[in-house]
């Protein structure tokens, strides 16, 4: 019974805990002081936030119309590239076709040219002749040239074959180039026409008083030409009338 009272004081006397009274607050209302702090805070830090960049020189407003204007100017500068691109291409095409002109023109001087220097070359040649006079019906073999020609392994020759005399008949005949070759340590020798072809039509020849000749030749490739002989068939006859021999430039 003792023990009874002694823990009713302790319950309910000057010693017993105290005791906290709180209002009740329903859930939705702590929600929504919860929301109404969060909105505080983040306004207050935006603020902040702003007032920052605007203390420190930066607008909002103001770079988005420097982006706008910047991207503006990217765009103008785009489009003037593009022009200046456009413009470029069409003068690189201008100066091929220049340039291929210039070339073409150029091809056809140096061709004139050279025409032209062997035109004065057969002139000053046909002079001397006719100053010296010649043994009767002879035929002669003259500036007779072989060299290289622009395509690997092709070879040019010129020739003018010449008769000379006050009473000559026509001369009608046919050439055969005997050519010295050498590929490798190979050395051997080509006929052109080949052997029993000597009436081929590139190499007959018909004249009275001078005939020029022209013409190309292709080797192997790797081989290469030391000398070239032309030789000069008379209409009837198995045995050259006369040959010539003129070393490759």
């Amino acid at each position: 019974m003792a023990q009874f009272f002694r823990m009713l004081r302790r319950r309910f006397g000057i010693s017993a805990p105290r005791v906290a009274v709180r209002a009740h607050i329903a859930w939705y209302w702590r929600w929504l002081g919860y929301i109404a702090l969060g909105a505080i805070v983040v306004g207050v830090g935006w603020t902040t936030y702003d007032y920052g960049m605007e203390f420190a020189g930066f607008r909002q407003s103001e770079a988005a119309r420097a982006v706008a204007r910047l991207g503006e100017e990217l765009k103008s500068r785009d489009d003037q590239l593009t022009e200046m691109r456009s413009q470029l291409t069409a003068a690189e095409r201008q100066m091929q076709i220049e340039r291929a002109t210039y070339g073409d023109l150029a091809r056809q001087v140096k061709t004139l040219t050279e025409e032209n220097a062997g035109l004065r070359e057969d002139l000053a040649f046909f002079q001397s002749l006719m100053a010296a006079g010649g043994k009767e019906g002879g035929v002669s073999i003259n500036r007779f040239r072989v060299q290289p020609d622009a395509l690997p392994g092709e070879y040019r020759y010129r020739l003018l074959l010449v008769q000379s005399g006050q009473r000559v008949k026509e001369f009608q005949g046919a050439l055969q180039f005997v050519l010295n070759v050498e590929q490798g340590d190979r050395k051997f020798v080509l006929t052109l026409p080949e052997e029993g072809d000597k009436g081929a039509k590139d190499y007959q020849v018909s004249f009275k008083f001078f005939q020029r000749v022209e013409g190309t030749f292709k080797v192997a490739p790797g081989a290469v030409v030391k000398s070239l002989q032309v030789r000069v068939f008379e209409n009837g006859s198995v045995a050259p009338k006369l040959s010539q021999t003129v070393s490759v430039s």
